[in-house]
């Protein structure tokens, strides 16, 4: 895929961020393309489910198994805000998911590259192409906006 074509549905995934920031969770958004076409879209929603599997990348791969009725995501593209973490990267290898575009790093977590890179190891039965920093300013924007805001918030409560 081009890069307009990358930008075009990482401003989707972005849209997908924001629905998370309005419920005040950390605002991250991803969403699961096949052939030019969104089949999954996801945001997290850990606080309000109190669910630890509620990262945005499980949603949209949960939306797209049952948009083509298979675990298997074959020819897939994966587009998220935040770099996958270990688990989201462990489902992006089970469903066979063959590309992996996001926009901001994640030191602290992140499996595609970053902290390490479970989508490359060939120790694994798959890997995933990974196309890293694609509106990175954009949705690294979103997380330090939300924290500052979050820090701002705990200050005044004092």
């Amino acid at each position: 895929m081009s890069i307009v074509t990358d930008e075009f549905f990482m401003k989707e995934a972005i849209a997908e961020a924001r629905k998370a920031e309005v419920m005040a969770e950390v605002p991250i958004g991803a969403l699961i393309v096949l052939d030019g076409e969104i089949i999954g879209r996801g945001h997290n929603t850990r606080e309000t489910e109190q669910e630890t599997l509620s990262h945005a990348e499980l949603h949209a791969i949960r939306q797209a198994n049952e948009a083509v009725g298979s675990w298997r995501l074959e020819g897939c593209t994966l587009y998220a805000t935040l770099e996958p973490c270990p688990m989201c990267a462990g489902a992006i290898l089970q469903a066979r998911i063959e590309r992996v575009v996001y926009g901001a790093a994640d030191p602290k977590a992140g499996c595609c590259g970053t902290f390490m890179n479970l989508l490359g190891d060939e120790r694994f039965n798959h890997q995933a192409e990974v196309v890293s920093g694609v509106m990175e300013k954009e949705c690294g924007s979103l997380l330090t906006d939300f924290f500052k805001a979050l820090r701002e918030k705990k200050k005044r409560k004092k």
